[in-house]
């Protein structure tokens, strides 16, 4: 709400949506693509007072925003109604996205339904294996009919965040979702087949009706991920390809009709036939590995499985699972996992009865409890994976835990909750309480106090992040006015002054005030002690916060962004604490000047008007202790 005045000037000063091709955004600026920037109001976007500046490189519009920018790009996604629009390159053409980060925008907004929906089923199971409640009662009836409903009808929902990634109408997925478990159809299997099909394979399939004389083997779609899935992306195929052929004044109809008219049928003849025998052999596949050794595969899996967190690809196993879910009843691969957070809390504890820290005693409060309930996210970025040593020992603890989810045989029943509330997702609906679940309490208690135990004696020791406060004046959490911070280099290389920066929003010392520095070497180092409060997806700008409060902003480069990631590696994560000399991130000087690309990089403290920045002044070749500023609150 915050910014959608703000989003609704700016887009009508680009030239309005129908001008607008792609809108992406950096750490400072959002970047547009425009038909014609000719219908651009450069003049009044300068005039705004929430716009720094309007720069035009590389084929972009740049709208210069600062830090804030996430927020008023979200903003302009809603306003304008771009949700579905992905970065384009020069041709205009969408960029290809990865399969994690698909996996993760089709299942990311029903996870929180999912969860919710599978801990009502996993708690009704628990009644009844308490004697509770009778599984004929009414009560049980109906929580069983909530628990129930998101899973059984997924198909649906899949098919609106499905072809809504995929660039299609939303409505018509859901529409597709849901002829896929229309009750009539699943009800005909119940009669005398016509033929069959394959018979005497794996893939024997008896027909009990046609389309148009085609024989249509009906599955069962209930619970299925893959069929829409696949389906949902034929569809986005398809309504383009109609909205390039079918008149204006008929397209809001016609479009949904022909769409539906060919993708509906096609799925229920071949597509989704072979996706549910993909996702039947891909259960089988999984279930074989790990019946290979169940202690293995439970250590891997959950020794890693933080590190999938931190990476992201830990969607790889969300999809794989839900599959196993409705093709055997049950999943133990991602069950591996549900130790991990009590490692983690494990390590938490020790770390708060042995640091002197005061802040990361502070921390470790909240992180603890989150942690409980299943929420790592505190522990790992804020804790234990700046600390380095304390996020090993809680990896090799849920690796432990891991193993004896494996031996125990646990499996989850249903997607529920984490952490303790994940407990009742590994009921059985028809066994009750089974050994498989006294095997996962009994890998949280392990899991907890081997991330203790390890923790405590080896995963802290002389750490200089454990005696920083006793050892550097300079890392303290109060800010007081007069209060002076030393920033050292954290390039090799020559400084420059700001106004030498070929990029205005830089040189005019807009986006904040310091230095620029000429690299000589690809290695960015940390210029003072703090948080890392942001670091943009392509590594190529970061930005810190200090011990003191100061904001500073390190950006590689002018445009860099552009090269999506390509030479930029990072050593560190968003939320982590890194000290003063730290290495961050590489960098390779000479691909990026080949790529056309300047390296010059600024180094500017983006809350200036709280502080009085003294920079230094006089040309020189500098390393990574050389002093170039001080900070003094005011």
């Amino acid at each position: 709400m915050k910014y959608n005045q703000l989003a609704k000037d700016i887009i009508e000063n680009v030239g309005g949506n129908e001008n607008v091709i792609s809108v992406v955004h950096c750490i400072t600026r959002l970047r547009f693509k425009l038909r014609d920037e000719g219908k651009a109001n450069t003049d009044a976007l300068k005039n705004m007072d929430d716009v720094i500046t309007v720069m035009k490189s590389g084929g972009q519009y740049q709208v210069v925003i600062g830090n804030h920018v996430p927020d008023v790009y979200k903003a302009v996604l809603e306003t304008g109604g771009f949700q579905s629009q992905a970065p384009v390159d020069e041709d205009g053409k969408k960029e290809k996205a990865s399969l994690i980060d698909i996996i993760a925008s089709i299942f990311t907004p029903v996870l929180g339904v999912l969860a919710a929906t599978g801990m009502i089923k996993g708690f009704n199971a628990l009644f009844v294996a308490l004697g509770w409640l009778d599984n004929t009662s009414g009560t049980y009836q109906i929580l069983n009919a909530i628990g129930d409903s998101l899973f059984y009808f997924f198909p649906i929902f899949l098919g609106y965040t499905a072809i809504k990634k995929f660039g299609g109408s939303p409505f018509i997925g859901m529409a597709i979702g849901g002829s896929l478990v229309y009750p009539t159809l699943s009800g005909l299997t119940a009669g005398e087949p016509l033929y069959t099909l394959f018979a005497g394979t794996m893939f024997e399939s008896p027909i009990f009706i046609t389309f148009l004389g085609i024989p249509v083997i009906l599955m069962s779609y209930a619970s299925s991920v893959i069929p829409i899935i696949l389906a949902a992306y034929f569809a986005s195929i398809v309504e383009k390809w109609l909205r390039t052929v079918i008149p204006d004044v008929i397209k809001a109809f016609i479009v949904p009709f022909f769409t539906l008219l060919i993708v509906v049928p096609i799925t229920f003849i071949v597509i989704g036939p072979i996706a549910t025998w993909a996702g039947n052999l891909l259960g089988m596949a999984t279930l074989f590995i790990y019946n290979l050794s169940p202690i293995l595969a439970g250590i891997f899996v959950g020794g890693l499985w933080q590190l999938l967190v931190i990476f992201g690809l830990h969607w790889g196993l969300v999809p794989i699972a839900i599959n196993n879910l409705t093709t055997m009843g049950a999943d133990p691969v991602l069950a591996t996992t549900f130790a991990a957070s009590f490692a983690q809390i494990g390590a938490v504890l020790a770390v708060w009865m042995k640091t002197k820290q005061q802040k990361l005693k502070t921390l470790s409060i909240p992180a603890f409890i989150s942690g409980i309930f299943g929420v790592t996210e505190p522990a790992i970025y804020g804790i234990t994976l700046p600390l380095k040593k304390p996020f090993i020992m809680s990896c090799i603890a849920a690796g432990v835990g891991g193993g004896i989810i494996g031996a125990a045989g646990s499996q989850l029943y249903m997607i529920g909750g984490l952490g303790i509330f994940g407990i009742p997702s590994f009921i059985s609906p028809t066994e009750g309480i089974t050994f498989g679940v006294w095997g996962l309490i009994i890998s949280f208690v392990v899991a907890f106090a081997l991330g203790f135990i390890l923790t405590y004696l080896f995963g802290m020791g002389k750490d200089k992040n454990q005696t920083a406060e006793n050892t550097d004046t300079t890392t303290t959490t109060t800010t007081t006015k007069g209060q002076k911070e030393e920033v050292v280099s954290p390039l090799k290389g020559e400084i420059l002054t700001l106004s030498e920066v070929k990029d205005d929003a830089f040189s005019s010392g807009a986006l904040g005030q310091g230095i620029a520095i000429e690299p000589s070497e690809g290695k960015l180092v940390a210029p003072v002690s703090g948080t890392v409060s942001a670091l943009f997806p392509t590594n190529h700008a970061i930005g810190i916060t200090t011990d003191q409060g100061a904001d500073i902003l390190i950006h590689i480069g002018m445009d860099t962004v552009q090269l999506d990631g390509k030479f930029f590696t990072s050593h560190i994560v968003q939320g982590a604490r890194v000290e003063k000399g730290q290495l961050l991130i590489e960098f390779d000087i000479e691909q990026i000047k080949a790529a056309g690309f300047l390296v010059t990089t600024p180094v500017v403290v983006t809350n200036y008007k709280q502080y009085k920045v003294e920079t230094t002044s006089e040309k020189q070749a500098i390393i990574g202790s050389s002093k170039i500023m001080t900070i003094e609150s005011i």
